[in-house]
């Protein structure tokens, strides 16, 4: 992240937000609030966490990167 005002700095949640909005909200119209919240965390669980590779973590989505941290971890403890 750079300073206030660069270019690159609200990137990842951009691209977070527009992923939600195709994913999620343009998908249907929601009766409740609770029911929109529901669909949200259930995307972000099931979908976005499990199949999202990220290049920071070595091209892992984050539970196969949590997954191997955890076991590395164990002996250790």
């Amino acid at each position: 992240m750079g300073r206030v005002g660069a270019a690159g700095d609200n990137a990842a949640m951009e691209s977070f937000f527009a992923l939600l909005q195709n994913n999620v909200l343009n998908r249907r119209t929601w009766s409740t609030r609770n029911e929109l919240r529901t669909a949200i965390v259930t995307w972000i669980e099931r979908t976005y966490h499990r199949r999202r590779r990220q290049a920071g973590l070595g091209r892992l989505t984050p539970i196969e990167y949590e997954a191997i941290m955890t076991t590395s971890a164990s002996p250790a403890a």
